[in-house]
């Protein structure tokens, strides 16, 4: 049997797992929880009415949330000529051709996103296996395969986000830091459920957004009333 921390049991008790809460009303709960001793991210999980096994139902894609999340992220680029200099020119962290590819199969993995220009993807094909199941395998459908690399490089180091449906069709997605103030929270989870329902696939029916939670890194889930 799973033992919880005191902490957590603590924070357990300002929540009535009977009750679904408002955007506004989950974020204060998270925010009073006991706090763990370095500053929470504050993570949103949905559960999706798809069936992850079909292609056609499969929700994959990237967003800028308004408020960031308090995070500078590690970003490399795949590209080569001009289209490496516009990456470097942006800030990103690491630039690379084929010699990046062959540091990555070597054992690199020290980033959070993987941005391509379109003309590598012939030989970042060759990473599939070590990206995918980290989830940085750069795609078209979560905009980190594109030609234009500076601005993408700009919007994930400020707060552009990938998300993927796992295989029980449950999306996780972090909304910012515990220390944000409750506004900056709340604006960002609207926006992230707001741009998740507008990419329900065309195939799926009845309630596309089963359900969600909000809690921080330590603690416990706060029922959203989606």
């Amino acid at each position: 049997m799973r033992t919880r921390s005191k902490r957590y049991a603590e924070g357990l008790k300002l929540v009535d797992r009977k009750k679904k809460y408002t955007v506004e009303e989950a974020v204060e709960i998270v925010r009073k929880t006991p706090p763990a001793k370095f500053d929470e991210t504050v993570l949103l999980v949905l559960r999706l009415g798809i069936d992850s096994k079909k292609a056609e139902q499969m929700v994959r894609g990237s967003v800028t949330l308004p408020r960031g999340i308090g995070k500078t992220r590690k970003v490399i680029v795949f590209a080569e000529g001009e289209a490496a200099d516009a990456a470097r020119k942006a800030g990103a962290d690491e630039v690379g051709g084929v010699d990046l590819v062959a540091k990555v199969q070597g054992g690199f993995l020290d980033f959070d996103i993987a941005i391509a220009n379109p003309a590598m993807m012939r030989h970042v094909g060759k990473l599939g296996k070590i990206l995918g199941p980290q989830g940085k395998m750069p795609s078209p459908k979560s905009g980190t395969v594109t030609e234009n690399l500076g601005q993408a490089v700009g919007e994930f180091k400020g707060g552009k986000i990938e998300y993927r449906a796992d295989a029980a069709g449950n999306v996780h997605a972090p909304m910012g830091k515990r220390s944000f103030e409750p506004v900056a929270l709340a604006e960002n989870v609207k926006a992230f459920l707001d741009h998740v329902r507008a990419t329900r696939p065309a195939s799926v029916k009845g309630t596309f957004v089963l359900k969600g939670t909000l809690s921080s890194a330590m603690g416990p889930g706060v029922p959203l009333a989606i």
